[in-house]
């Protein structure tokens, strides 16, 4: 099947459910921690700055964090490293809670689950840049920050915590913080060893997913949580733009790993009530992934070392992992079809692979890609993965 894809005549999928787009990310506006803290701290805090050559950039104590612009592309005439130059080329709907609404009337999209940029996709650039003593801070602010965005329209614009996952007893708290503000599931960090912290197999994390289980609070591995930058900057030859793509491809696969740390590590197996979605990371790997590591768990005999393990992992997997997809055609039809209880769809906006298409890119607008993708396949299957999933998982209507 062509990746050109032709505009469709009847685009009726989208107007059979209230569709749930599992990931789309918030731009943040440039007072969401000065407005929180006394003005003689704002030195210490992410504040927006606009330098010499009028390019608006985060900045906390003179190291720089990201910038808004690679993040907020969709619709710009233009492809990366082509972006907008700042805030005031940046469409109003990327960080404005009114503005996002309706966009996503114009969408047809019913809800979005949110998540950050400038703390980096998994909060690993609080990590990396911020001093330790400020860090929890930064991170609960951004919290009390989404919840009030949210407020908005709580049942439309969900919170998804950000969680220092550096520090493992404050995280506990404020994950039960948050679930008490109405958050309805927490980002988490899906190569902590990339920052010197044990992997998620490691029970060094058990608090945080027994806080998260009982809170009914899924949890989200966002690819590009682990430590990306030097990927990025060294792109080998072959060009930002090559490289670029080579990368991204790279990080959707990555998430296989995370979920075989969750499965082989014994973590589903001891939170058995507990989601996690593999978010942004594609699922047409899924029944391959699952199917190999099915093979390797009886051929290797896991059960032998391990013999509480009373799951295949395809099994394990059924029962509380998932996944999401924004741009597959065969590939995603074919992982539906096989597990038709674990696939949610995603749209990334307003991120550069997203879909919601500029002048110079492939994408299509959602609803005109859910045509394309998913037409043939039973009404049933169609409404599970727009909305019955998302909203049995995420507690939505």
């Amino acid at each position: 099947m062509s990746q050109t894809l032709e505009k469709s005549e009847q685009t009726q999928i989208f107007d059979k459910f209230k569709v749930i787009d599992v990931d789309c990310h918030i731009t943040e506006p440039h007072d969401i921690w000065t407005a929180r803290t006394p003005k003689s701290r704002h030195h210490e805090v992410p504040q927006l700055i606009r330098n010499e050559d009028g390019k608006d950039v985060w900045m906390v104590e003179d190291i720089r964090l990201s910038s808004p612009s690679f993040v907020s592309v969709a619709g710009f005439d233009g492809i990366l490293p082509e972006a907008p130059l700042n805030m005031d080329e940046i469409p109003a709907a990327m960080y404005d809670a009114n503005e996002r609404l309706k966009h996503m009337d114009d969408e047809s999209i019913y809800a979005e689950v949110l998540y950050p940029n400038v703390g980096g996709f998994g909060n690993g650039f609080f990590m990396q840049k911020v001093r330790p003593e400020l860090r929890n801070e930064l991170v609960s602010i951004y919290n009390d920050w989404l919840t009030d965005w949210t407020s908005t329209d709580p049942d439309r614009l969900i919170a998804v915590s950000s969680v220092p996952f550096w520090d493992v007893d404050y995280a506990v708290k404020e994950v039960k913080r948050c679930a008490e503000l109405g958050h309805k599931s927490i980002n988490f960090c899906n190569e902590p060893e990339s920052y010197d912290l044990p992997s998620i197999s490691s029970t060094h994390w058990d608090p945080l997913w027994a806080v998260a289980e009982e809170a009914g609070l899924p949890v989200a591995f966002h690819i590009g949580g682990g430590d990306i930058g030097g990927q990025i900057t060294d792109t080998k030859g072959m060009g930002w733009r090559t490289n670029m793509a080579m990368i991204t491809s790279a990080m959707f696969m990555d998430n296989f790993r995370c979920i075989s740390d969750l499965i082989y590590g014994g973590v589903c197996h001891k939170f058995p009530n507990l989601n996690f979605v593999s978010v942004e990371s594609g699922v047409g790997w899924i029944p391959s992934g699952l199917e190999m590591m099915d093979w390797q768990w009886e051929n290797a005999g896991v059960t032998s070392e391990h013999p509480e393990y009373d799951l295949l992992p395809s099994e394990y997997f059924r029962r509380q992992i998932y996944g999401s997809f924004w741009f597959e055609g065969e590939a995603a039809r074919f992982a539906i079809e096989q597990y038709p209880d674990n696939i949610l769809y995603e749209t990334d906006y307003p991120h550069p692979t997203c879909q919601h298409p500029g002048p110079q890119t492939i994408a299509r607008h959602p609803r005109e890609y859910a045509e394309w993708a998913l037409a043939d396949l039973p009404e049933d299957l169609q409404g599970k993965v727009l909305h019955d999933t998302a909203a049995r998982i995420y507690s939505l209507s």
